[in-house]
């Protein structure tokens, strides 16, 4: 499912993610770390993949709509899953 938020509310979820959280995610999808990384707005396409990701310049970073959230929605369980404690 397509998702449109701010280049800056991506990288701050991205912040917020405990260490080694981008390794569980890129386990779970069977893809590269690096591939999650460009997800959150990395670069690095020689070892790793595009992640649907397309920024548009506007207000707070420009505006990122992802074609796919399933890696966003993977972090913000993680998220949640840390404040909750688990």
């Amino acid at each position: 499912m397509t998702k449109t938020i701010t280049f800056n509310e991506l990288r701050r979820l991205k912040d917020r993610l405990p260490d080694g959280s981008m390794h569980q995610i890129a386990d779970r999808l069977n893809t590269t770390v690096q591939t999650v990384r460009n997800y959150f707005g990395g670069c690095n396409y020689d070892n790793g993949k595009n992640a649907g990701l397309h920024i548009e310049p506007g207000p707070d970073g420009g505006i990122v709509v992802l074609d796919d959230s399933t890696i966003y929605d993977m972090a913000v369980e993680i998220l949640q899953a840390q404040e909750a404690g688990e």
